[in-house]
């Protein structure tokens, strides 16, 4: 089996040059665009662009709209929460309590 023999300058340059000119070939010999063509993808593009722009409205609309929801009932629920009274009215409460205790000590129970 021959051992790998290195390229020299020379060949590489060629080999380059070779392959420039195979592209440019390539590029020749394809057909050019039509614009009605083209127009039709630009319009397709909008489309798209536009849609995805109406998705985007629509979940951040979706989002701010379960926001609010949730800070509705997160203030419902801080509405629900009882509102501790006053001494006054602990003190009137348990006034109550001992009075009616009072009157219940001398009934006979049953």
């Amino acid at each position: 089996m021959p051992s790998f023999k290195q390229p020299t300058f020379q060949e590489r340059a060629a080999l380059a040059a070779k392959a420039k000119t195979a592209a440019l070939d390539k590029l020749r010999t394809k057909p050019p665009v039509d614009e009605a063509v083209l127009a039709e993808r630009r319009a397709a593009a909008l489309v798209r662009d536009a849609a995805a722009q109406a998705a985007r409205e629509e979940k951040a609309a979706a989002r701010a709209l379960e926001k609010a929801t949730k800070d509705a009932l997160k203030a419902e629920a801080l509405a629900a929460v009882p509102v501790p009274l006053s001494e006054e009215e602990q003190k009137a409460i348990r006034d109550a309590k001992y009075a009616a205790r009072k009157n219940r000590v001398g009934k006979p129970k049953r």
